[in-house]
């Protein structure tokens, strides 16, 4: 690591206010696409331990829908919109369950938040978002957030969680945004198809000859974002003024090795945009 990355990556220590993503990939078992309650232990723990610490922190869990599919047995992904939110309405209470009883055997108590695009677009309804955030971070709880897929529909949503997740950074004024992804951080092309791909570990500033190695693609059936909507999400939340570390969501330990500053992921400084407009960001419009 050059001295520059070294410096920066000591410094997520210091963070306090921290917003983890975690996707459907690694929220389930690869052969059956059911929940992996061992993955979602460890998760909690690390979590718990990062309260423990005085931090905030924030989780934007996918998993609904996956969710659903167990409780109804089903093998395949759905595809209408009206498949998606029925599976989700189900699947969303299981996953929540799932989370209030792990957390509360860590002493930690957890707050389902279900958001829309037109929550965020509306300023009564965002600074009202904004506040209730605020308050149960002060209560001492965990909020965890997805997008209300139950009554979402192709106009009104966020596109994935990944952009939810750097939107709810930006929100909160959080300082650090991790993504638990299907892949070890960002590369210049596609490591699965591509051998000789390049890691690269330290983003100082995303140009958008970076945005362009960016693929509409994902490795899993259960999930959504590609490395296109990480980019987009890493582009929110540096602007915004948060750091942001892509790493593989197969090792949820590894969240407390990169806040101890180890090398893990790919590591994207924040640069605070004096122009930003979090409104632009949700519409897409940057």
């Amino acid at each position: 690591m050059e001295q520059e990355e070294i410096i920066s990556r000591g410094q997520l220590r210091e963070k306090k206010r921290i917003v983890i993503k975690i996707g459907s990939s690694s929220l389930t078992h690869q052969e059956t696409g059911d929940l992996n309650f061992i993955k979602i232990e460890k998760l909690v723990r690390v979590i718990s331990d990062l309260k423990g610490q005085g931090k905030d922190v924030v989780l934007v869990s996918s998993g609904a829908i996956a969710a659903g599919r167990q409780v109804l047995r089903s093998s395949h992904k759905p595809e209408t919109i009206s498949e998606k939110q029925a599976y989700a309405a189900v699947g969303q209470a299981r996953l929540m369950m799932v989370y209030q009883r792990i957390f509360a055997e860590y002493n930690q108590t957890a707050a389902q938040v279900l958001l829309t695009k037109n929550t965020m677009v509306g300023d009564n309804t965002r600074y009202n978002a904004q506040n209730t955030f605020e308050e149960l971070l002060k209560l001492g709880t965990v909020p965890i957030v997805n997008e209300n897929d139950t009554v979402s529909t192709h106009e009104i949503q966020f596109g994935d969680n990944d952009r939810l997740s750097a939107i709810v950074a930006a929100l909160i004024g959080a300082d650090l945004l991790i993504l638990l992804s299907d892949i070890d951080g960002l590369y210049s092309d596609d490591p699965r198809s591509n051998p000789d791909a390049r890691f690269i570990s330290f983003v100082k500033e995303i140009t958008p000859d970076l945005m362009e190695m960016g693929k509409d693609s994902t490795g899993s059936d259960v999930g959504t974002g590609g490395m296109a909507a990480k980019l987009a999400a890493a582009r929110i939340a540096t602007d915004s003024g948060s750091d942001m570390v892509i790493t593989n969501g197969d090792n949820v330990e590894a969240i407390e090795e990169i806040i101890s500053g180890a090398a893990i992921g790919t590591l994207f400084l924040a640069h605070a945009n004096l122009d930003f407009d979090l409104i632009d960001y949700v519409n897409n419009r940057y």
